[in-house]
């Protein structure tokens, strides 16, 4: 038999409990929006040129684009629709670009951890500076925010194999690491518990747009596509649809004018579909659907 992970079985998704989100809707829908900040001079991260020597003003502009110009284009599109955003924050923005965050703070987004910074990866580092870095991140939202976070979503997207294990330790309800299903899914770790919730893998702007050169009304009809499929599938399932955007990528005006057409059939579908957070969406499944034995 392959090795397979050790967090959670296999589980068909046509054998599973019923039941529904609030007001009985069937189709539970977030954005996710990554608001992130890169070292200048070394690091890792997303690169709009590859192979190019530190220091690099073009990649390290184009990124810092998200949190000068595009961050403040996507808080005022959300706060157009009346929508709250799921924020996967690198908490050096709290250094870097505070004013930022504060807009988030005051609309009432979800602050979701995701790490100090994506100019580093926490697979490859030992436990005890991977349960660092995690502190570290868990205690910067705690001070800012009034409360530490419910979900995680590791830089780069790259847990280690001890992730789950000091993410459960620490407290925290879901993870956003494992796309591997359109239900939230209890994982077993030594520490307890711990959820993974529906993460987009495909309907997410970085492979979409940077790494298959999609264009931006490709990945709004991709995003559109997905929700009205997803929509008719609940039929039979309660499901989970997730739309993960970057501040420096549908934040360029050009793909913030197609992400709009995205927004407004949200808008029109707002009677048949529960947009939220995804930690409401985590904190009502774990309502509804306890972690079972095999998980504790």
């Amino acid at each position: 038999m392959l090795p397979a992970p050790p967090q959670f079985s296999y589980s068909p998704i046509v054998r599973r409990p019923d039941f529904s989100w609030p007001d009985g809707k069937r189709l539970a829908v977030y954005v996710a929006l990554c608001v992130e900040h890169f070292s200048y001079g070394s690091g890792l991260g997303l690169a709009y040129s590859p192979g190019l020597s530190h220091p690099n003003s073009y990649n390290w502009g184009w990124r810092e684009y998200g949190n000068r110009v595009g961050g403040w284009r996507l808080v005022d599109l959300f706060a157009q629709y009346g929508l709250p955003l799921t924020v996967l924050l690198n908490t050096e923005c709290y250094e870097h670009c505070p004013e930022l965050v504060a807009a988030f703070r005051e609309r009432g987004d979800e602050i979701v951890a995701h790490g100090r910074t994506n100019s580093e990866h926490q697979n490859g580092l030992a436990r005890e500076d991977e349960a660092r870095l995690i502190g570290e991140t868990t205690d910067a939202i705690r001070r800012h925010e009034g409360r530490p976070p419910a979900g995680w979503m590791s830089p780069g997207a790259h847990p280690s194999a001890a992730t789950e294990d000091l993410l459960a330790g620490s407290g925290y309800l879901y993870t956003m690491d494992w796309p591997i299903d359109d239900q939230p899914v209890w994982m077993r770790t030594p520490s307890g518990p711990l959820l993974a919730m529906p993460y987009p893998h495909e309907v997410n702007d970085v492979p979409m747009i940077v790494l298959h050169d999609g264009t931006g009304a490709a990945f709004a009809d991709m995003a559109i596509d997905n929700l009205d499929e997803m929509l008719e599938q609940s039929r039979g399932q309660p499901l989970v649809c997730g739309i993960t955007i970057h501040t420096f990528i549908v934040g360029q005006p050009f793909r913030l004018k197609q992400f709009r057409r995205v927004l407004d059939r949200i808008a029109a579908l707002q009677d048949r579909i529960w947009f939220t957070t995804a930690g409401d969406i985590a904190r009502h499944y774990a309502g509804l659907c306890p972690a079972p034995e095999t998980a504790r």
